[in-house]
Parts: C-alpha cells; sequence; structure tokens
C-alpha cells in the first residue's frame, strides 16, 4: 500500500515539467552523536544543503519547477535582504542557465550585525554569480520591489521573469512536495517511518511543499515549522495559501489542519539570532559537521532541541530535520565563531 502511495504521487509530480538545475535525491542521514546528546529520538538529517551548485540549498528544488515557465525569458529578477539565500540561489541558478539576473536588495528589514555583514557571505556570491544588485528600502511589501524592477527593465527591451521572495508560490509549494516524496522513499529504504519532519519556516513553500507531500506520502507523520520571522500568524497563513495551491496543481487532497507553525524560537526578529540559535549552531557544528545559517537552519535546530526537550516525542520516534542550507551567511556573522 506505501508503495502504491508513493507511485501515485511521483506519477502526478513528474507532469511538473522541470529544467534539471538539482542533484537528487539530496541524501538522508542518520544524526547519531546529536541523537545521543539529546537522549533521542533518532534524529536524521535531510541535506538540502546539497542540492546542487551555488552551495545549494532549498530554494533550487524549488526553481527547478519554477524556472520552467522562465523558457522565454533572459533575465531573472528577484530579490532579499543583503544576506538573502534565496537571492543567492536565484543568481546561481541565473548563471547556470546563462541568463542575467537583477536582484533587489532589501535594507532596513534588520540592523546589520556588523560591518562585514554587507560585504561577505551570500552578497559577495551574488556579485561572484553575476548578479545586478540594487539597493531598495524595506517596506514589508515582500514582492513590491521586485515587481517594480521587472517593470523597469521592460523598456530596455529585456524580458524578464519574476521569481517571487524565497521563490514561494504555488508552483515552488508543488516542486517542493518532491522532498516529501523523496523522504517517504528513503525512509522507506532504512526501514524506519519518520513521526514528524521539523524545518524552519518563513517565506511559506517549503512549509507547504512538505505538508502536501507529506499528506500524500507520510499521511502519518506531522509537518512542524518553525516560525523564524517572529511572524507566527502571518507564516501560517501564507503556507495554507500556498499548499491550498499547491494541491490543487497536484490534484491530491489536502487538510489545512495539517499545517503547524511553532512559534517561540524566532528571537527578537527575523535575522537577529538568539542565545538558543548560537547555541544550536555550535551543538550540530560540534558534534556532525554540520554548517547552519543563524537565519532560518540554526533557529529550525533550535526549535527542534526545545520541541525534544519538552518530551514532545519518544526515544523511539524518528524525526527528520530538514537542512535548508545557509551555510554561506555565517561568515556575515562572525560572533559566532569568537567563542
Amino acid at each position: 500500500m506505501t508503495n502504491n502511495r508513493l507511485e501515485r504521487f511521483a506519477a502526478k509530480l513528474v507532469r511538473l515539467p522541470r529544467v534539471g538545475l538539482t542533484r537528487l535525491p539530496t541524501p538522508l542521514e542518520p544524526l547519531h552523536r546529536l541523537t545521543d546528546h539529546l537522549g533521542g529520538p533518532q534524529i536524521w538529517v535531510k541535506r538540502e544543503d546539497c542540492s546542487g551548485f551555488g552551495f545549494g540549498g532549498n530554494k533550487l528544488r524549488k526553481l527547478d519547477y519554477v524556472l520552467a515557465e522562465a523558457s522565454d525569458a533572459d533575465t531573472l529578477v528577484s530579490g532579499g535582504v543583503v544576506q538573502s539565500n534565496s537571492s543567492r540561489q536565484v543568481a546561481a541558478a541565473a548563471a547556470k542557465l546563462g541568463l542575467d539576473c537583477h536582484l533587489a536588495v532589501y535594507h532596513g528589514r534588520l540592523k546589520p550585525p556588523g560591518p562585514v555583514y554587507e560585504t561577505s557571505g551570500n552578497i559577495a556570491l551574488n556579485r561572484l554569480f553575476g548578479a545586478t544588485l540594487h539597493d531598495v528600502p524595506w517596506t514589508g511589501d515582500r514582492n513590491r520591489a521586485i515587481e517594480d524592477l521587472a517593470r523597469d527593465l521592460h523598456p530596455q527591451g529585456r524580458k524578464p521573469y519574476i521569481v517571487p521572495y524565497g521563490v514561494s508560490s504555488g508552483l515552488g509549494a508543488s516542486g517542493y512536495a518532491s522532498a516529501a516524496l523523496e523522504t517517504a522513499q528513503q525512509a522507506a529504504a532504512e526501514n524506519f517511518a519518520p513521526s514528524a519532519v521539523v524545518h524552519c519556516s518563513g517565506s511559506g513553500a517549503t512549509q507547504a511543499g512538505l505538508a502536501v507531500g507529506a499528506a500524500a506520502c507520510l499521511p502519518e507523520c506531522a509537518v512542524i515549522g518553525i516560525d523564524i520571522d517572529a511572524e507566527p500568524e502571518r507564516v501560517r497563513a501564507d503556507v495554507v495559501r500556498y499548499a491550498t495551491a499547491a494541491a490543487e496543481m497536484l490534484d491530491v487532497p489536502f487538510d489545512a489542519a495539517r499545517i503547524d507553525v511553532v512559534a517561540g524560537h524566532a528571537g527578537p526578529a527575523y535575522g537577529v539570532p538568539h542565545q538558543a540559535t548560537l547555541d544550536a549552531i555550535k551543538l550540530m557544528g560540534r558534534l556532525e559537521a554540520l554548517a547552519l545559517d543563524p537565519v532560518y537552519s540554526g533557529k529550525g535546530l533550535a526549535g527542534l532541541i526545545a520541541l525534544i526537550e519538552a518530551g514532545r516525542w519518544t526515544p523511539d520516534d524518528d524525526i527528520v530535520f530538514v537542512h535548508t542550507g545557509g551555510g554561506p551567511a555565517l561568515f556575515a556573522y562572525p560572533d559566532i565563531f569568537s567563542h
């Protein structure tokens, strides 16, 4: 029955066109030392940081599907904060596909943690990958400056394709549902059934895709998004919106009651790591030699650790933590390495 369920969902996914950007499946690996340190449950890591070129990350999986719509474009247009992992992956995809890339770089959403924030990490890679950067103020509207930038390129004879903030859309979520299918296939091969998939949740489409995919492939598995924006209500509303659109695209049933966004682990604000984030990053580095970032995956692991310590699962459970990538951003927060 399980194999039939996975085959049916795989058949739905394969109908969506892909560009072929990603190296899939990404690994699913046990974290024995972290598990022992925390006293169980068994923790596995889904290595979305290994998804492909440009330092990888979860956005490449979405872009693989989203950019299938961009066949007539000569320019990708997107945006994010200075250390946006999404912008870096859009810039990398543009370089790989031979397209120009213009990025709106939002200033003012968070206070830079130090002078290297503006020049290192993801922003340095954006330049390396050939993107043209446009500094814009943060207004709270995630996509307006991106849309304005694309509109301004039209009179120049360019053919832009807009990649939304975080590559978050119904199509992006549909593509990311493939991560849930892979997890189900890999878990079956390892002879376990995950009790939960835990990850950081911000712009929404990653959790939406995981939730839709898990509903089809792992119906007994909870999908838990750790809010990293300090905006759990907004995050959940966006996840529901993208999941509803993805379920319609893939023609699968979906219940919005499955959406679980856990608040309280985002620290004081988006992009500002708190002590639990720093402790989680250092713990993963020391025990498993994996680099988490202070904006997304570090906060996601901090939330997972807090849930384990609160007794959410038994030592016999198996939990999958999604490593969404983001390692380059570590170098924009040098104080993380100071102790």
